[in-house]
């Protein structure tokens, strides 16, 4: 199938696109393509205007200080994959981004669109949130912070107004000795997640968060975990995930979750760091 006919116009700005979306409601956002295009072809999108913001200089925006890096939304996976930017998680988002879907797909995959699309299974909503980063989001009444915890409100459900979009995401800068771990359950190299566990221990910065991702909706956050990894290390913060999952949302459908989340937490706790490997078909309900 081809797409349903639409107007395409390439903006120039994040103001220019903001008043298109702001006048022309069944208009739609392009970055990457990678999610959109597929959804055009099989006409489950059928946009008035296609608003092509690739280009819009704002959305290519580095800034830095001693506390963050914030990234404008155009920035591409496969750009962060090759520290084409500085990396201020020693590690994490490169390492996330190389294990996204394919190189094809990564050179033009843009981190905004991943965001702004919400798939419950995109790698992104995860990190950022485990990184406990902000979203900058723009409308035409300015701009403003949206935490990435609060920032996905169900599956393909976002907290983005109807004119708003996405220009920047501000990272935290993780201190030198900080560990972090990030494993995801896959059936296949390329796929989507069929589950994803996050965790980071920053003791200089006092941040300890683990996250449990690909849930068919937002990241669940794992507070209860998190204070035992502070407290007693990840071996004992690895005991009681399973439980905190049940609490949270019931027991039967969480078992890979609570594998993915706890072999984040041994990548954390090992000596060198070495990505443990990816479990492809169907996983056992013990790490």
């Amino acid at each position: 199938m081809k797409p349903a006919p639409f107007t395409y116009t390439r903006a120039v700005s994040v103001a220019q696109a903001i008043d298109l979306l702001a006048t022309e409601p069944d208009a739609r956002l392009l970055a990457g393509g990678q999610s959109l295009g597929p959804m055009l072809n099989l006409r489950l999108a059928r946009p008035t205007r296609l608003i092509d913001i690739k280009r819009a200089p704002e959305l290519r925006m580095l800034e830095t200080d001693s506390r963050h890096l914030r990234l404008g939304a155009c920035w591409t996976h496969a750009e962060i994959e090759d520290a084409t930017i500085e990396d201020p998680t020693n590690g994490l988002l490169p390492h996330v981004a190389r294990g996204i879907a394919y190189r094809a797909v990564r050179n033009r995959g843009t981190v905004g669109g991943s965001l702004a699309h919400a798939d419950p299974a995109a790698d992104w909503l995860a990190t950022m949130a485990v990184l406990g980063a902000a979203i900058i989001v723009q409308g035409s009444g300015g701009a403003r912070r949206c935490a990435a915890t609060a920032f996905v409100q169900g599956p393909f459900a976002t907290a983005l107004g109807p004119a708003e979009l996405i220009v920047a995401v501000e990272v935290p800068r993780l201190s030198p000795g900080a560990r972090w771990g990030y494993h995801k359950v896959c059936r296949k190299t390329g796929e989507f997640a069929r589950a994803i566990g996050a965790a980071i221990l920053d003791d200089r910065n006092g941040l300890a968060r683990v996250v449990c991702g690909a849930t068919g909706g937002a990241p669940i956050e794992l507070p209860r975990t998190a204070a035992r990894l502070t407290e007693a290390g990840a071996a004992a913060a690895a005991e009681i995930v399973a439980d905190e999952l049940s609490a949270l949302r019931g027991a039967a459908p969480w078992q890979v979750h609570a594998v993915a989340v706890r072999r984040a937490l041994a990548q954390l706790a090992a000596p060198d760091g070495v990505t443990l490997q990816h479990r492809a078909g169907p996983v056992a309900g013990t790490a």
